[in-house]
C-alpha cells in the first residue's frame, strides 16, 4: 500500500478540501509536477489549470485553480490559490460559454484585469471538467 500524506486545498474565501493523499499532480508555471509522500520540500507557482489528488481511499479529487502556490513540506502539502473549484462545482457548458466570451473580448483587444481573470477562471474550469480519469 502506498504511503499517504496530508493535503489541503485552500482558496482565498474558503478551505476547499482536506485529506490524505497518495499522489498529487498540479500544473505549475514550469509544467506539471507530481508529489508523493516524503517529497522534497518546495514552493512552486501554480498556473491556471488543474490539480488532481489521488486519495488514500482511491478517490480522485480534481480541482480547477487560477494561480497561487503549491507548498510541499514534511507536515503537509498545500495548494493555495485565490480561485479554486472542485470538479463537482463546475458546470461545463457554462464554463465553455464563459471561455468563449473571454476569448472574444481578448480578440477584440480587451486585456483588462477582469477579462484576464474571467479567461483564467474559465480555462481552468474547462480543463478540469474535461480531464480524463
Amino acid at each position: 500500500m502506498a504511503v499517504s500524506f496530508a493535503v489541503e486545498v485552500v482558496a482565498a474565501d474558503r478551505l476547499v478540501w482536506v485529506g490524505q493523499a497518495v499522489q498529487l499532480i498540479a500544473t505549475t508555471t514550469e509544467g506539471e509536477i507530481g508529489v508523493l509522500a516524503r517529497h522534497e520540500p518546495l514552493i512552486a507557482n501554480l498556473a491556471a489549470g488543474v490539480a488532481e489528488i489521488k486519495t488514500d481511499t482511491g478517490e480522485r479529487v480534481v480541482v480547477a485553480v487560477d494561480g497561487g502556490f503549491l507548498s510541499v513540506s514534511p507536515q503537509r502539502t498545500s495548494i493555495i490559490s485565490p480561485y479554486v473549484r472542485l470538479l463537482d462545482e463546475i458546470d461545463l457548458p457554462r464554463a465553455e460559454a464563459a471561455l468563449r466570451a473571454a476569448r472574444a473580448k481578448l480578440e477584440a483587444g480587451d486585456v483588462s484585469e477582469q477579462t484576464m481573470t474571467d479567461y483564467h477562471h474559465a480555462i481552468s474550469q474547462v480543463k478540469a471538467a474535461t480531464r480524463k480519469g
